[in-house]
């Protein structure tokens, strides 16, 4: 039986009622977001709450809504919430991405979204919604989000490097333009699997990255140690 928690330096994070656990994909998008300026963030598909803890820890002035479809996972990320330090500055709401409405325009928008487009749904109804594109997709993603970011704000995303094409033609059709990339690789000589990619109202030279995460099994590279240090306990 896995593990019901995962402990990480400030936080803890407990998963075992979520379809998704914790995972790298989290951990990278929550350490490379920016959020140098951001005070209102919206972190869409919190899950067990890991991406808002993530950022509230970087931004100790920043505000975060975290919307999570699941009812089972919003009650998780209420409760590993509720346990942090930061319980005071994050509110989890249980809707749909794509019913939720607010007046407030936010400076950071974050999301790691579920991903197997074209894949078979799984038998379990629960994890099939966190990883397919039914209930959330690139289309409802950017069209939501062009009218809750601040003119100078930013979307952040993780994807698979395969979908980094319909990704950039749907930001696009609701102009907001790739700014930061950043592919990333397991290990040397290894093709990329995911790409994080921050997008924004104005268009602009993409400022294009690379991250290798191990030189070898459990052997993590010094890039990848600096990006998560503050938040991995072993790092």
């Amino acid at each position: 039986m896995s593990n019901p928690y995962f402990q990480f330096k400030q936080f803890t994070i407990w998963h075992d009622k979520c379809a998704m656990k914790v995972g790298t994909d989290g951990v990278l998008l929550g350490a490379w977001a920016e959020t140098e300026n951001p005070q209102r963030i919206l972190d869409i598909g919190t899950g067990t709450g890991l991406i808002a803890l993530m950022l509230a820890q970087r931004n100790p002035l920043s505000q975060v809504t975290a919307i999570e479809i699941d009812e089972a996972a919003a009650t998780q990320a209420e409760e590993n919430i509720a346990r942090s330090p930061w319980a005071n500055r994050i509110k989890v709401i249980c809707n749909d991405f794509s019913l939720f409405q607010t007046d407030n325009k936010y400076h950071l928008i974050v999301s790691n979204p579920p991903y197997f487009v074209d894949a078979l749904n799984c038998p379990d109804k629960q994890r099939n919604m966190a990883r397919h594109t039914c209930e959330l997709n690139y289309e409802i993603l950017f069209r939501h989000s062009a009218h809750l970011l601040e003119d100078q704000g930013r979307i952040c995303i993780i994807i698979p490097t395969e979908a980094e094409k319909l990704v950039i033609d749907t930001a696009w059709k609701y102009k907001l333009y790739p700014s930061r990339r950043l592919h990333v690789f397991t290990k040397p000589g290894k093709p990329s699997r995911r790409v994080l990619i921050a997008f924004g109202h104005q268009e602009q030279k993409c400022m294009e990255e690379t991250l290798c995460i191990e030189v070898e099994r459990n052997q993590f590279t010094p890039e990848y140690i600096a990006l998560t240090r503050e938040f991995y306990l072993k790092m």
